[in-house]
Parts: C-alpha cells; sequence; structure tokens
C-alpha cells in the first residue's frame, strides 16, 4: 500500500493534519479508535502504540505497549486538531501498567472514560477503569478510585487473566449498558452514576467473538459489533437485536483481515448524517520502524445500511 505524506501545522499549541487517504493519523502508531459527536465536532479516541526495543520478540501481550491514550478532532472529516494525550495507565493510582481499547461517553455535560488497563494488588488481570472530565478533551481523573470491573467478577479460568478488555458504553435515555471482554462477551447495565453496575453481569453468546466490541443503535435497532477470528487473524463481525435485552442475531462479516494486523477493532458513529467506520491496520512505517502487531494504524470508511438493517460489507482502503 502506498502512503500518502500528509502536511502537519501548528495552531498555538496545537498540532493540526488535513486527512490524505488511510492511515488516517501518520505520525503516530495508533489503534483501538473510539469516535464519540459533540456539539458538532467529532472525536476520535485512540491508543498510542509506542515502539521499544525487544518488541518484535515479546510475546503473551506483551507486543503491545500502549502508554497513553491520545485526542484527535474534526469538524469535517478532513482537518483534524491533534489533543495530545488526555489520559495515561498512570492516572490509575490502583494500576500497574499496560493500556488497551477504550470508550468516551458523554452524559449531563461529563465524559466518561471507559477504558483497560493492568491492575495491580489486591485485583488482578485486566480491568475496566473509568475517568471523567468536563471536557472532552480531558484532563480526565479517576472516577471512583478503583475498577469498575476486575476478573473476580468475571472468571472465565485460564483466560482470566484478560477477560476484561475492550469498553464500549450505550447511553440511552435514562438506561446505560456496558459490554466489555476478550473470549466471552460480558454485558450489564450501568447505573445513572456511569460508574456502578446495576444488576448481574450477563454473557452474549457470539459466534467466534474474540474481543473488542462496540455498541451503537441506528434506527429501532441495537447493533453489537466486534472483532471476530477469521482465518488465522481477526475480521470484524457483528450481531443485532430489537432490545439490549436481546436475543442477538448473529448477522455476518462486516470487514476481512486488517492488513499485517492480528487484531482489528471496530469504532461506528454518525456524523452529519453520514456513518463511519473506524478501525485499525499495521500498514504504517514511521522512521524506519514498519508496522506490526503492537504498532498499528487507525483508518476510517464509510459504511452504508441495507434496507433491511443490515450492514453493507466494508472493503478496507
Amino acid at each position: 500500500m502506498a502512503l500518502a505524506v500528509v502536511s502537519f501545522a501548528c495552531a498555538g499549541s496545537q498540532k493540526s493534519f488535513v486527512a490524505d487517504g488511510n492511515p488516517l493519523i501518520k505520525d503516530k502508531f495508533t489503534a483501538d479508535p473510539a469516535p464519540m459527536v459533540h456539539n458538532g465536532r467529532l472525536y476520535l479516541y485512540v491508543g498510542h502504540d509506542e515502539y521499544y526495543e525487544g518488541q518484535d520478540g515479546a510475546s503473551g501481550g506483551r507486543e503491545f505497549n500502549i502508554t497513553e491514550w491520545l485526542c484527535y478532532s474534526t469538524k469535517d472529516m478532513k482537518k483534524w486538531v491533534d489533543h495530545g494525550s488526555v489520559l495515561k495507565p498512570t492516572d490509575f493510582k490502583w494500576a500497574v501498567g499496560e493500556a488497551w481499547a477504550s470508550q468516551v461517553v458523554e452524559k449531563n455535560g461529563k465524559f466518561y472514560y471507559f477504558t483497560t488497563v493492568q491492575a495491580g494488588e489486591p485485583f488482578t488481570g485486566k480491568a475496566v477503569g473509568v475517568a471523567v472530565s468536563d471536557s472532552p478533551t480531558g484532563p480526565f481523573v479517576d472516577a471512583i478510585g478503583k475498577p469498575l470491573v476486575h476478573d473476580k467478577m468475571t472468571d472465565n479460568g485460564a483466560r482470566g487473566w484478560w477477560n476484561d478488555i475492550d469498553p464500549t458504553v450505550l447511553i440511552e435515555g435514562d438506561e446505560a449498558w456496558l459490554c466489555w471482554g476478550n473470549g466471552t462477551c460480558f454485558m450489564a447495565k450501568l447505573k445513572p452514576s456511569l460508574t456502578e453496575l446495576d444488576g448481574e453481569i450477563k454473557i452474549i453468546n457470539l459466534p467466534r467473538f474474540v474481543e473488542g466490541p462496540w455498541l451503537h443503535k441506528k434506527d429501532d435497532l441495537y447493533y453489537l459489533t466486534y472483532a471476530s477470528m477469521g482465518r488465522g487473524r481477526e475480521t470484524i463481525a457483528y450481531a443485532t437485536s430489537k432490545s439490549m435485552e436481546g436475543p442477538w442475531e448473529y448477522r455476518g462479516v462486516l470487514t476481512g483481515e486488517a492488513e499485517n494486523s492480528f487484531t482489528i477493532h471496530p469504532g461506528i458513529i454518525e456524523y452529519k448524517d453520514k456513518w463511519y467506520l473506524f478501525y485499525h491496520n499495521a500498514v504504517l512505517t514511521i522512521d524506519g520502524i514498519k508496522g506490526a502487531i503492537g504498532r498499528r494504524s487507525v483508518c476510517v470508511e464509510e459504511l452504508h445500511y441495507n434496507e433491511d438493517g443490515t450492514m453493507k460489507y466494508v472493503e478496507q482502503k
């Protein structure tokens, strides 16, 4: 794939750039895109994949090195503002590192950053934390001083150490739902505060579910899109339901495998009467360092729907 050169400009302390094809962000390795629309502006939150010596020989999750989450925003999907780092795993005092996927949602003028970190004692394994801010660009601070979800709440045998990753949240009226998981797809209602679970954790049975769920709604249909195991690497698949209580009906594959990347992660949003699918591949080379399993690059495509509510297959460009 040929990569276009993108020019960057600084406005005060903020850097901006004009999008020129995929990957969207070309000066950093980025992953796990999470879009949000607020006051006519689209905000995009991503994990910052960072290279370290020995990374290419690492395994067991150590291939990934996200040390912070970044925010970008746009008013036209062309010119983007780089807001820099808005949250780090070290902002959670109970965490010991390893930042993974996230999503930001707004409620009553506050912005809630649901994310994944490696928990320290007395918790173990990956955990879902939540931070809060009065601004979509932060600063975000830990909302409750402990994990919202940890592996003692979702025991899953040998894979329990990374059960609780990749949170997604859907708010509709007075109700809010949290969905997350690796290997198993978990779902639970949230209390109005968005910082406590409201009731039991349920398991959603989805074909070939791996990780990276994303919730959205269009018209009267709910969508649960996720990273699904393809032929040795992940693809994006999805299910739909007429109620967040289910049942969920598997509707098929939305994309093929991401180029040069084992993982892929959906983020779906409507903005100015168009729908978009954000995802990542690993085709970018920066300063001679090539993309890899832990050095990914965020991309975006327009998303279209059929009359029956199914989403049209997305070709990655």
